[in-house]
């Protein structure tokens, strides 16, 4: 049993590292947005028909390079752009953490593109947004030519995770923390 919460605590002291390493390391906003530019570029190239999507979004979340790594306990953190249009209007961590079976450390970009009005306002007017208890938000399955799939797109969230590089299994956004940080 000792051995047990030597290791947990082990654990948990490599996902505290984890989370604090891009802390001290926070991208600036011409970063952030730079990020965003190639990310978009990215999902416009890799997944057919989604550059029509975000053109009728009410607004999309770009996290160009979210983090994510696990060994039994793990974590996930990373900053974007909220932009409409094509302007940027906040910037946003992400972070998470989660236990079980995994092991691995990945990077992705995570787009989030909102439908309905009352999707982006409720994202925007959050204090710390939490995907499955704020909102559902579905994830994008693209078919075996790379189109998505048509029954995504009645959604009023929907997410598209591109450019993973690095082992890690599955893609889940789920219980995924938003707030809004200050890069003006």
């Amino acid at each position: 049993m000792k051995k047990l919460k030597l290791l947990s605590l082990a654990l948990l002291s490599c996902l505290m590292l984890f989370l604090a390493v891009p802390l001290t390391f926070a991208a600036s906003a011409g970063e952030i947005n730079a990020g965003a530019d190639h990310a978009l570029s990215t999902l416009y190239k890799t997944v057919r028909g989604s550059h029509n999507v975000v053109d009728r979004a009410k607004g999309v979340l770009v996290m160009p390079n979210v983090y994510r790594a696990g060994f039994g306990v793990g974590g996930e953190y990373g900053q974007g752009v909220l932009r409409m249009g094509s302007k940027p209007v906040d910037y946003y961590n992400l972070v998470s953490a989660s236990y079980g079976l995994q092991i691995g450390a990945q990077k992705q970009s995570i787009i989030l593109v909102f439908m309905t009005d009352s999707a982006l306002r409720n994202f925007q007017n959050s204090s710390g947004w939490r995907v499955g208890a704020d909102a559902e938000v579905t994830v994008v399955k693209t078919g075996a030519d790379g189109s998505i799939e048509s029954n995504t797109l009645n959604k009023p969230v929907i997410a598209f995770v591109v450019g993973q590089k690095g082992l890690m299994a599955g893609v889940s956004i789920e219980g995924a923390k938003f707030n809004k940080i200050n890069k003006k």
